[in-house]
């Protein structure tokens, strides 16, 4: 085998590029698994950046807690409900209520509005039962516009006003410039 100058030359320049590119190989394998380790390193330190932060609002939430717990000892003296507290049912709570006292304010009614008098039926549409099937005029003990009339003056000369308006609001007029 005869070896000559220029075969040895591009043997060795054949054999260092060989070993430069066998370096980067491994270098960039080398670098590649550093940027793995701090990419790990950086999902940790979110982590344990979020655990601190749900640390700090647990303890803030339970200082917070036991600075309402000592105003309220100290003030308000508030306790939680037990069990004794609850009652059973309706009968248990019947039970609680007493008879009206001597001064005792009036109970609270509802308000009633009444058809007006001029009107014979009712406004819009009778009421009916869904039981029955009657107008709610025709029920046993339903207030008849007979029995409405005479009681007080006042109301239904109001109720006559409101009547005379709904009517004066319910008719409509055409524009003479709309005609033409």
């Amino acid at each position: 085998m005869n070896l000559t100058s220029d075969r040895v030359r591009s043997i060795g320049w054949i054999s260092a590029l060989v070993v430069c590119g066998a370096m980067t190989v491994g270098l960039t394998l080398r670098v590649n698994a550093v940027k793995s380790q701090v990419h790990d390193a950086e999902k940790r330190m979110v982590w344990v950046q979020r655990d601190i932060d749900f640390l700090e609002t647990e303890f803030q939430t339970r200082s917070n807690q036991q600075a309402l717990r000592q105003l309220n000892d100290l003030e308000f003296g508030y306790k939680a409900p037990v069990a004794a507290q609850y009652i059973e049912g309706e009968r248990q709570l019947a039970a609680l209520g007493m008879p009206a006292g001597p001064g005792a304010p009036a109970p609270i009614r509802y308000a009633n509005a009444e058809a007006p008098a001029g009107e014979g039926g009712g406004s819009l549409l009778a009421m009916v039962s869904p039981v029955a099937g009657a107008t709610a005029a025709a029920l046993p003990g339903a207030v008849t516009g007979a029995e409405r009339e005479g009681r007080d003056p006042e109301r239904e000369a109001l109720a006559r006003d409101a009547a005379a308006l709904g009517k004066r609001l319910a008719h409509i007029e055409v524009a003479e410039a709309a005609k033409q």
